[in-house]
């Protein structure tokens, strides 16, 4: 050991931070899956079931802390303090919805930085037009190619951690066409982006096309409601896609379960709902750590 220490240096010790989970889930096979949180409470539960990263997106955080549409309401300091909460409270990776960097060159780099600080692990930047809007809305616009190359080089030297991951998301499929939109994802990727994401693919056909001519590690989308086909976790795997993220779906069903609990209020005059349509008490205390927060003085006495 000791002549092997003389040839080979002791490697510097890495931490297994959440840049490192991410990366290393990057290096890994297969495809990693996320589900978008639309408040703490909702990461807390994605993590308990086992998936490995939880995406914040502009679309559930606009609806759940301003009760707007995603057309560009949420500012740098609303959306990173969002990913600051969630990150605080969860172990999984965070991969957070930057929008266009909320600017120019100069507030990219603080975007990223306000991100990184906060706790995510990655970054989302995107082509569009500010203020942008949700990308499988109508009447998107997108900056030139080489502007927004000039962005993602901005964001990746603005990092602090090597290990801190840039997506680069594309919008120009709906405003000029599926080839260009693969142009813009492959110079996005030599760009240096860690991992390229062409928003709202309009049939199968594109989402098989993508990965064949895309050379850059892949994230897709799949929107309930939006105008990309819904294809399963295995299937988009299979096709050549890294991550797979269902973006508001928690929230879509937060709506419908509300509405099912005001229907009963109205119409019963109770809300104690059959076991099957509502967590216990305790199920969401245990969600929500209560027993580790109540057991601090004792693990403090202990010790």
């Amino acid at each position: 050991m000791l002549w092997a220490g003389l040839f080979f240096p002791p490697q510097p010790f890495r931490p297994m931070t959440p840049t490192r989970q991410l990366r290393d889930l990057l290096n890994k096979p297969g495809v990693i899956r996320s589900l978008g949180a639309h408040d703490v409470f909702t990461a807390r539960l994605i993590e308990s079931a086992g998936l490995e990263t939880v995406f914040i997106g502009g679309f559930g955080t606009s609806a759940s802390l301003l009760g707007l549409p995603d057309v560009g309401f949420l500012t740098l300091t609303e959306m990173a303090d969002a990913v600051r909460r969630m990150a605080m409270r969860v172990r999984i990776p965070v991969v957070a919805d930057g929008d266009t960097g909320h600017g120019d060159l100069h507030n990219v780099v603080r975007t990223v930085r306000e991100f990184e600080q906060a706790g995510a692990a990655g970054i989302l930047i995107e082509d569009q037009v500010s203020p942008k809007r949700c990308g499988h809305f109508e009447g998107k616009h997108v900056i030139p190619a080489e502007e927004m190359v000039l962005k993602l080089r901005a964001a990746l030297q603005a990092r602090r951690d090597p290990d801190f991951v840039v997506v680069a998301r594309t919008d120009a499929r709906a405003v000029e066409g599926i080839d260009a939109a693969i142009r813009r994802a492959n110079l996005y990727g030599q760009a240096g982006a860690d991992i390229c994401f062409i928003e709202a693919p309009e049939s199968r056909q594109e989402l098989e096309r993508i990965p064949r001519e895309v050379r850059y590690p892949l994230l897709v989308n799949m929107l309930t409601g939006g105008v990309t086909p819904i294809l399963s976790v295995a299937e988009l795997g299979r096709l050549g896609y890294k991550i797979v993220v269902c973006p508001i779906e928690s929230l879509l069903v937060a709506g419908t379960a509300i509405r099912r609990l005001l229907e009963a209020l109205i119409t019963n005059g109770r809300v104690d709902l059959p076991a099957e349509e509502m967590m216990t008490f305790g199920q969401v205390k245990e969600v929500l750590g209560l027993a580790e927060v109540m057991g601090l003085k004792d693990r403090l006495v202990k010790n």
